[in-house]
């Protein structure tokens, strides 16, 4: 029980590594239509299977549904997988304010998910029924993302630019409300050497040269907030948790780690609607994406429960752990934010959706070594 956060973190990153080098290779084969809505589809089966299994007695039978809670994770984090790296790749396409939307509004799920999470433990005495309502949910909202998918060919805005996606427009052509900067970089659709056959693998090797620096940035974001978060931020207890206050021992990590963590999240991402600084070849965005390295010993000197090794607590008051959870969301979400806009704008259009693939195959990188980590780092501590 006090490692299952990090059995859920691999079981959830490992495989979409996998997922995201077969979604690389289908990127021209396969439409983006059929991979997002067969996604969508096994995620809505896998999660009726759970919100089914909440009301089945498993006590007789723990290690096998502990298998089976790991394989759910495992079939449903790689259709996600598959389902995100389309969308990003999909909303290549579209100017830098829609990715950077796409981009808001995944983190926007999180906080959902997490203020779902509260609620239901506040309005259900019962665990059983708290989980009920709490997947309940999770179906309900995919159900709306499937109808809403289906929806966006059918809006003129959007038809505009997946038309491009077969015939690129002149300049002239770009709507007044567009810039056209947002669609490509200078002197990008010139470069023939990028090009690649619609049918064929998109050119690997010029992909990876273009993204290597930001490659590596939205890597070690992910990396470093993975290893935090969940495995030790969840477990960071109340100092006052003795009083048997419902703050200190009902309400502590879900809100202050998951609700705190989700919503600094989001408005990092929000932010960079607004602010897109330091740029792509700037040698600033490496330094801070390194520079959250430091979140590390500020978690594990905080009140971190069970310790076996590290006794010493240094950050012996509650605020300290809000802090800490508020600017790692909120770094996570601003860094991880710029790097995976910049990526699509810094290749020719034609290879939009291939990079958006790319980038989201550094970023489950980043969590599926990070989750690995976070696994050693938790017995360490």
């Amino acid at each position: 029980q006090d490692f299952f956060e990090s059995y859920i973190s691999i079981a959830s990153t490992v495989p979409s590594v996998l997922c995201l080098i077969g979604n690389f290779l289908l990127v021209n084969k396969v439409p983006a239509s059929i991979r997002i809505l067969s996604s969508l589809f096994i995620m809505l089966a896998v999660f009726l299977v759970i919100t089914v299994l909440v009301k089945v007695d498993t006590s007789a039978w723990t290690t096998p549904f502990f298998a089976l809670t790991i394989g759910c994770v495992v079939i449903v984090s790689s259709a996600s997988t598959v389902f995100t790296s389309s969308i990003f790749g999909l909303s290549g396409h579209f100017p830098m304010k829609n990715l950077q939307a796409l981009i808001s509004g995944q983190a926007m799920g999180g906080t959902i998910s997490a203020i779902a999470s509260v609620i239901d433990l506040a309005a259900s005495a019962d665990v059983t029924d708290s989980a009920l309502a709490y997947f309940l949910t999770a179906d309900i909202f995919i159900v709306i993302c499937i109808m809403v998918y289906l929806l966006l060919p059918r809006l003129e805005y959007s038809r505009y630019y997946l038309s491009s996606q077969k015939e690129s427009p002149p300049l002239a052509a770009v709507p007044p409300n567009s810039s056209a900067e947002d669609e490509v970089e200078p002197g990008g659709t010139t470069n023939t050497s990028f090009l690649a056959k619609s049918t064929g693998i998109p050119p690997l090797c010029p992909i990876l040269q273009k993204t290597a620096l930001l490659g590596f940035c939205l890597f070690y974001v992910f990396f470093i907030s993975i290893i935090i978060f969940p495995s030790l931020s969840s477990n960071i207890e109340s100092v006052s948790k003795s009083s048997g206050s419902l703050w200190s021992t009902k309400y502590f990590a879900p809100l202050t780690s998951f609700l705190l963590y989700n919503f600094a999240d989001w408005c990092g991402r929000q932010i960079t609607a607004w602010i897109q600084a330091p740029g792509p070849k700037s040698k600033l965005l490496p330094a801070l994406v390194l520079l959250r390295t430091i979140f590390l010993p500020l978690f594990i000197l905080s009140n971190y429960q069970p310790r076996a090794h590290v006794w010493m607590v240094v950050f012996n008051q509650d605020v300290y752990p809000v802090v800490f959870t508020a600017l790692l969301g909120l770094s996570n979400g601003y860094l991880g934010t710029l790097v995976i806009i910049y990526g699509p704008k810094i290749v020719p259009k034609e290879l939009a959706e291939a990079v958006g693939v790319v980038m989201t195959f550094y970023l489950m990188l980043g969590l599926a070594v990070g989750s690995a980590c976070s696994v050693l780092i938790v017995h360490l501590v």
